[in-house]
């Protein structure tokens, strides 16, 4: 057994040259997953490093794990009014454009690859979920974004698709290992998964938010703390009761990060920088797993498999999942080339190995060529797609404040941004002439990128960014002062 002194060693240093390579290799506009992917390989017993690592249980337990926080993660970082839009768009391509990709891949590795059709459709279901992560970090290393709802419509997809790629590979792997399962019993398992990961989530969710704004410690390390058991609570209680934990965290980060509770900015910082340890350690350990040697002699059914995948399946499952959605054929299209795959495909190739099927071995390393497939020609060429369908958009950078405020439990008192719209009525005017209420102060304004602290006499101008602090009655008079526009002149 290696000695704990040298597994903390060497996961730090193998931690840090991730962070490291994926720094410097911002600008080639590789999806940082391939990066991490590689550096676990060259690590592992047929690299250079040496380590030798075939414990698919325990990478399945690592994947699991990191999957949680990464979801709910992804859930706090969602905003609801601008995904609120998509919804029933994401939901259909999360459950029907899921299922059609992989029944999809199932009869192409069927009728072509000349596998079973059960085996097949396992693959098929491994592999039909996507990872829009790594399509916006591909997009941020080239400073460009995505027009109109594509941007939400994706982020809302890879969140809520996950759970139904899980359903259809347990679901499969019950018909092929448990005698007598039956099409019947795997559609009540999918309600009962879908029904109670809602309900769970919905309600944990809310409840947590709750318990947040109850706890009254004076030490504010114990917030994250207590959302990471919360998160772990949320998924396994889910879970145990038969229902879908992925579904169910992803839920609850959605209710939470669209709530108001104490902490919540540190918050968010914690579980964006927790999330990215998640990735790292995932994707290495999903590296380890690999023997590259194994990968050389599926290298033509995984090509076959990938292209398929992107050039048929996938843009298939979008078109009809997508047909009566109020978007233009350049905006199906984008969907159907950026549904990149991740890790979620690599986690569930090992379900089968932990199951014993024969062909699973096969089946992993299939996965995982078309995981590095996807991500080698689809990841590079994104954002040229983008620009040649039009849809591309100027990246918006977060804008970052030299202060912030932390609300107080009782106090009602928030930081409010706002933006001086062009046309406004209070446009050339100083701030003392404003009348804006007693409980309403400007702290803080942004002009053309520099920051300054307001007096009376300090004149807003159009475009100008402020941030208001008031209380949560005085916001609806200080909005209709700062936005209202100028009124027109008679003629």
């Amino acid at each position: 057994m290696i000695p704990i002194e040298y597994v903390i060693l060497i996961g730090s240093l193998l931690i840090i040259l991730s962070i490291g390579v994926a720094r410097l290799s911002e600008n080639l506009g590789v999806p940082v997953l391939l990066l991490f992917l590689g550096i676990g390989m060259l690590a592992g017993s047929e690299g250079p490093g040496g380590i030798y690592f075939d414990d698919a249980a325990l990478a399945q337990a690592i994947g699991v794990m990191a999957l949680i926080f990464i979801l709910f993660a992804g859930g706090l970082d969602t905003r609801w009014p601008e995904v609120k839009p998509t919804v029933w768009q994401a939901t259909s391509l999360a459950t029907l454009g899921v299922l059609l990709t992989a029944v999809l891949v199932g009869l192409f590795a069927f009728y072509v690859l000349k596998l079973s059709l059960i085996s097949g459709l396992l693959l098929g279901a491994i592999v039909s979920s996507t990872d829009a992560a790594a399509v916006f970090s591909v997009l941020r290393s080239r400073n460009i974004s995505l027009r109109g709802q594509l941007k939400p419509l994706l982020e809302l997809e890879s969140g809520s698709n996950d759970p139904m790629a899980v359903f259809l590979t347990v679901g499969i792997l019950q018909l092929m290992t448990i005698p007598g399962t039956s099409l019947r019993s795997i559609a009540v398992l999918f309600v009962v998964q879908m029904g109670l990961g809602i309900v769970f989530g919905l309600g944990l969710g809310k409840l947590m938010v709750l318990m947040f704004n109850h706890m009254k410690s004076s030490y504010e390390g114990f917030y994250p703390v207590f959302a990471m058991a919360a998160a772990s609570f949320i998924y396994g209680s889910t879970a145990v009761c038969g229902g879908s934990g992925f579904l169910a965290v992803y839920i609850a980060g959605l209710i939470a990060g669209n709530s108001e509770f104490i902490h919540k900015k540190s918050m968010l910082r914690f579980f964006d920088g927790f999330a990215w340890l998640s990735q790292i350690t995932m994707f290495l350990t999903l590296g380890l797993l690999v023997f590259p040697s194994r990968i050389i002699p599926v290298i033509g059914v995984g090509l076959a498999c990938s292209f398929f995948l992107m050039l048929v399946a996938r843009p298939v499952g979008v078109l009809i999942s997508l047909l009566y959605a109020r978007l233009q054929w350049r905006e199906k299209i984008l969907v159907s080339w950026v549904g990149l795959r991740g890790a979620v495909p690599i986690v569930l190739a090992t379900f089968p190995l932990l199951a014993g099927i024969p062909e699973a071995e096969s089946i992993f390393h299939v996965v995982f060529f078309i995981v590095l497939t996807s991500a080698l020609f689809q990841g590079w060429s994104i954002p040229a797609v983008a620009r040649l369908l039009g849809l591309q958009a100027p990246f918006e950078r977060k804008q970052r404040y030299p202060i912030e405020y932390a609300p107080v439990e009782g106090d009602d008192t928030r930081l409010e941004e706002l933006v001086i719209p062009f046309d406004a009525a209070v446009a050339g005017r100083p701030l003392v002439e404003l009348g804006l209420p007693r409980d309403a102060l400007i702290v803080l304004v942004s002009r053309n990128g520099s920051f300054f602290v307001p007096g009376g006499g300090t004149v807003l101008e159009e475009g100008d960014i402020v941030q208001v602090l008031v209380s949560a009655t005085g916001l609806p008079e200080v909005r209709e002062i700062l936005l209202s526009l100028k009124e027109e002149e008679p003629e």
